[in-house]
């Protein structure tokens, strides 16, 4: 069966434009350390709060600033993938992706509260990863639902004729209703 122009039934898929969408998970990435880096900066210079690094260390604390960073971004990236395979593996997958993203950043926050470091320390590092898995889920989400495409695909049925020109639509009468009368 064919529609007015000629069209045959097409076999439509949502899909995922995998370029736009590791495009937005290394940018993701990027933000997910700047991220790290000032909430320890908050943590540490404004609040004065030993995370991460012994108070000697100064505000920027030490190797453990950059480790912290870097794995907020391979987090990002992680998360991307994750969203990338439920894209084309599942049906609704920012479902899935929100579940499964809200449970990794309740034991990111829930974790540090389990150390033996002082009570500062620990709120302190599960608001931070609070915060950082909050804002790689949104941005992961709402990045991926710019980044869906549909894939159409002809059914299997004989090639039907292209659409009319304009000037063949034009020399025929268009579909009469009774509200045209």
């Amino acid at each position: 069966m064919s529609d007015y122009y000629g069209n045959q039934p097409q076999d439509v898929r949502p899909g995922i434009d995998a370029r736009r969408l590791w495009a937005g998970g290394v940018a993701t990435a990027v933000v997910a350390a700047l991220l790290a880096v000032v909430g320890l900066l908050i943590a540490r210079g404004i609040f004065e709060v030993e995370v991460l690094a012994p108070k000697g260390e100064g505000v920027w604390g030490n190797a453990s600033t950059t480790t912290y960073a870097l794995v907020a971004a391979a987090v990002a990236l992680l998360a991307t993938g994750l969203m990338h395979l439920l894209s084309v593996a599942t049906p609704a997958p920012s479902q899935f992706f929100g579940w499964i993203m809200v449970l990794v950043t309740l034991i990111a926050v829930v974790l540090p509260l389990t150390l033996t470091v002082a009570p500062s320390a620990k709120i302190a590092t599960a608001v931070i990863n609070l915060v950082i898995g909050l804002v790689i889920a949104a941005v992961v989400n709402s990045m991926a639902a710019s980044a869906r495409t549909l894939h159409r695909r002809r059914s299997q049925q004989s090639a039907a004729p292209p659409p009319p020109t304009r000037q063949q639509w034009t020399q025929q009468d268009p579909p009469t209703r009774y509200y045209d009368r």
